[in-house]
């Protein structure tokens, strides 16, 4: 079946505050989590390796404020990698499809812990079939939500640091007493501060441009060195903060990490305080998970749109939505949630896609000969890669749960995309028999104004794939036509009306309405 091609390009209206905003709707909530899992399992000497963790997120900062620089048409790992290899670019999607996922299991599992509703699987599977019904209307939310939530995060947790700094805590912090083989595991258990990272990457091509570029030469260099570096430094210093704060805990609230920031707040300062940190951090990482729904579901159609899925995966339903992008980006959590119940398992899954991603973006960056990188930023890029593989084979030799969740998504990703592309190829090798002569071929000025209209032009109107738009597809390629497809969607117009139709004798007339 031809390929339906629209020229076009999306406005770019995400300024760089409100890009930081979704950023942090993103990376910000990693502190809900990533204290607990510190603390469980180093314990006091958890702020040790934290201290790694915010000098790891500084280091991948920093590389993506050049990714941003060098692709700001979308610099997402899907986009990196294309430039050296389709198949390539497949597999850093799919990793970051199983990010999405865990972390919308993890977020929407965590949501409920802070709101202290009790059995929060339960919840969070009933909240992200939830996410996916309101979806399925259109993207209501949006990540919308985390614009506005993001300075009540930042005012909450200042507010627990001012409390913890204030009681001045006895603080039981020590060195690991584990030697480096360990401590290197442990070091890359904890590696869940990056998840929101590519966010901002997959933001560029979205993002205003700098006041010296032009739409023939984007550049979005400023706005996303202002959005990441503002983002960073908050996850950075409030990250060490807390987990200096952690080693005034009590040691038996180690072994239950849900929630942790609440349960700090109500230690520092006051269980109604920990009530408001609850419901703030939970309702962020409620938009977290429905952020991660809609990357989902954009990630899946933007490989169908590129020919890497089958079409199916760019049906829209009458709203617009692709509801089989949908259903994988709800079934796949829910699914997670079901088979790997509780705070630990989900972590363990966690890493391992965003890693994996993040690996193979700036691998294919830092080897973009094209790209007018200066010699050092190419080393110091490199170098992060080589590190970030380096956790990401750890997280796949100690935890091979994950190694397999992971092999899993990808190879039934890459499956169905061999299988389609073999059936494409297929299908193309039939197509080269020579039309048959008895198919006119219309002759007209018009015709052949522009290149490639040697077969005239076709227009058709149809609410998706319809018959008639499948009938038109083959049309215009047995006539070498160019095609223009006018999609119909019926919305909803908020507008004043005066008059009522079979007031209107000349409509009446024209449309011959029995009135």
């Amino acid at each position: 079946m031809s390929e339906m091609v629209i020229h076009g390009s999306r406005p770019r209206n995400v300024g760089w505050l409100r890009a930081a905003a979704l950023l942090y709707g993103d990376w910000g909530t990693s502190k809900a989590y990533v204290i607990g899992l510190a603390v469980l399992l180093a314990g006091y000497a958890a702020p040790v390796y934290l201290a790694a963790i915010v000098g790891l997120t500084f280091l991948v900062g920093c590389n993506y404020v050049w990714v941003c620089r060098y692709f700001p048409e979308g610099g997402g790992v899907y986009h990196a990698a294309r430039t050296h290899s389709a198949r390539l670019a497949v597999v850093g999607a799919l990793l970051l499809l199983a990010d999405y996922a865990v972390t919308a299991s993890m977020s929407c599992y965590e949501a409920f812990n802070y709101f202290g509703t009790g059995d929060a699987t339960r919840w969070a599977i009933l909240a992200i079939f939830a996410l996916g019904v309101l979806n399925y209307f259109g993207p209501r939310l949006s990540s919308g939500l985390a614009v506005y939530l993001a300075v009540p995060m930042v005012l909450v947790v200042l507010g627990l640091v001012v409390g913890g700094l204030w009681k001045q805590p006895v603080l039981h912090w020590h060195w690991p007493v584990v030697g480096f083989g360990s401590s290197w595991q442990l070091f890359a258990g904890m590696v869940l501060a990056l998840s929101g990272v590519e966010a901002v990457a997959n933001t560029t091509g979205v993002m205003k441009l700098d006041p010296d570029a032009t739409p023939e030469k984007p550049s979005v260099h400023r706005s996303a060195r202002r959005a990441i570096w503002l983002v960073m430094a908050e996850v950075c210093l409030l990250t060490a903060a807390l987990g200096i704060l952690a080693a005034g805990m009590p040691e038996e609230s180690f072994n239950q990490p849900e929630s942790f920031l609440r349960k700090m707040a109500e230690y520092y300062v006051h269980p109604n305080y920990g009530l408001a940190v609850g419901v703030v951090v939970g309702l962020l990482l409620l938009s977290a998970v429905n952020t991660a729904v809609v990357a989902t579901v954009a990630i899946l159609y933007s490989m169908a749109q590129d020919g890497e899925l089958p079409p199916v995966f760019r049906m829209l339903n009458r709203q617009g939505v692709p509801w089989v992008p949908l259903i994988v980006a709800v079934g796949l959590p829910i699914l997670i949630l079901d088979l790997a119940p509780g705070f630990e398992a989900l972590a363990s899954l966690y890493a391992i896609g965003v890693v994996g991603a993040i690996t193979l973006n700036l691998a294919s960056t830092s080897t973009d000969k094209p790209l007018p990188m200066a010699m050092w930023q190419r080393v110091v890029m490199m170098g992060t890669a080589i590190l970030m593989g380096s956790i990401w084979i750890t997280i796949a030799v100690t935890k091979v749960h994950a190694l397999m969740f992971a092999l899993t998504v990808c190879g039934v990703g890459l499956f169905v995309r061999e299988t389609y592309r073999a059936k494409v190829k297929e299908e193309t090798a039939k197509g080269l028999v020579p039309a048959p002569a008895s198919v006119p071929t219309p002759v007209s000025p018009v015709f052949g104004e522009e290149e490639g209209e040697e077969g005239g032009r076709i227009l058709v109107a149809a609410r998706g794939l319809t018959p008639s738009a499948k009938f038109a597809l083959e049309e215009a390629k047995l006539r070498s036509s160019r095609l223009y497809f006018l999609y119909i969607r019926e919305v909803q117009v908020a507008t004043e009306v005066s008059g009522r139709l079979k007031d209107d004798g000349f409509t009446a007339r024209r449309t011959r309405l029995p009135i």
